[in-house]
């Protein structure tokens, strides 16, 4: 209960802190469906220090959130040196799964055709997600199912990062998440087919969960258990503990990328590993 109170009341400084977040760049907008939420911002650094092209999928509960609103992530990393495309998808209640899911794998898909034609070299990209966009880019990642269901082609993804994912949709979850997934998902749909947890194969990408023992909306559980079957199926796995006194569920998945390398302990694991050959 302390930490759930300790995230609502986090809401003030975030929003505070998003309104002198710094613009470096002003980024394309491409559209991939016919839906307002169907689209992707693209942000190319003014200087360009890896061939590592960052998908992020952005959070919101599945209900709510777009890549204008987190645009100050796009602007972050970008600023770091790394090519952003920065995607959305149709939300719910309004929109059941699995159309979220379709909605991540058609936007990523897209967005390969489209650096494709800006003869950009696409064969190392890390995908990024945070909260929902952790489960649903964890599904289009790891779970072949999706993969064929979606014509997803992985070979050129190289990492995947999320930040405290819902993997497993435990008995013990709590009342927020509950009435979240009860908005996504249909009456009586089987929610075994979108349980990140139940859907992973085996395959060649490494992920790094990220993850706070105080998140005050889900369990730390939710990436132990998926860190669990990451090496039972022989998948490279590394889960990190938020370190931060900031450590609450909308800091540490998004608001971290309102301070620096030097402030903030995860956004420096962050950058430390996506560094990192894969």
């Amino acid at each position: 209960m302390n930490d759930y109170l300790r995230e609502s009341f986090s809401y003030f400084g975030l929003f505070k802190k998003l309104r002198t977040a710094p613009k470096y760049t002003t980024p394309e907008r491409v559209d991939y469906g016919s839906d307002k939420d169907q689209y992707f911002l693209y942000y190319e650094p003014d200087k360009v220090v890896s061939d590592k092209i960052i998908y992020w999928v952005h959070g919101g509960g599945w209900n709510a959130g777009d890549p204008d609103y987190f645009d100050y992530v796009g602007q972050h990393i970008s600023h770091a040196g790394y090519r952003v495309v920065s995607g959305g998808y149709r939300l719910s209640p309004k929109n059941k799964y699995p159309i979220q899911i379709a909605d991540v794998c058609a936007c990523y898909n897209k967005a390969i055709e489209y650096l494709k034609e800006k003869d950009i070299d696409t064969s190392k990209v890390i995908v990024v997600g945070p909260s929902a966009g952790a489960h649903l880019t964890s599904i289009m990642c790891y779970s072949e199912k999706a993969q064929k269901d979606y014509n997803v082609d992985i070979s050129s993804i190289i990492g995947f990062v999320g930040f405290g994912g819902p993997y497993s949709f435990r008995q013990d979850q709590s009342k927020t998440l509950r009435i979240l997934l009860n908005q996504l998902f249909s009456k009586g749909y089987n929610r075994k087919e979108a349980e990140p947890v139940s859907l992973m194969s085996r395959n060649h990408i490494p992920m790094l969960l990220i993850q706070s023992r105080h998140d005050g909306l889900l369990q730390y559980e939710c990436a132990e258990d998926f860190a669990a079957r990451a090496r039972e199926l022989g998948n490279s796995c590394e889960l990190y503990s938020v370190e931060d006194e900031k450590n609450t569920h909308s800091w540490y998945t998004a608001g971290l990328f309102l301070e620096t390398r030097e402030e903030n302990k995860g956004l420096d694991k962050f950058f430390s590993w996506i560094e990192m050959d894969h």
